[in-house]
């Protein structure tokens, strides 16, 4: 079988460079993954809000484009207090 000598220097690279992942992993301060949840459930709070507003927004102008509808097709010259 064709196995890559323990000594190539890719095999090298790779360990050192995965050692030094998880070294830095393991001392750096724990409080990244509480940040990232904090962003997390801001975002899904504004995300929430936006929401929310478009869908306000959507039914107000939806009813008036109704009643706009309805004006111009009963529209017959008069004011029929549209």
């Amino acid at each position: 079988m064709n196995r890559l000598p323990i000594n190539d220097p890719m095999v090298n690279f790779l360990y050192v460079y995965l050692r030094g992942r998880i070294d830095r992993a393991r001392s750096e301060d724990t409080s990244r993954g509480a940040s990232a949840v904090e962003w997390v459930v801001i975002s899904a709070i504004v995300v929430a809000i936006v929401a929310f507003v478009g869908y306000t927004i959507n039914k107000a102008l939806s009813g008036k484009a109704t009643d706009v509808g309805n004006c111009i097709t009963k529209s017959d010259g008069s004011s029929n207090g549209c």
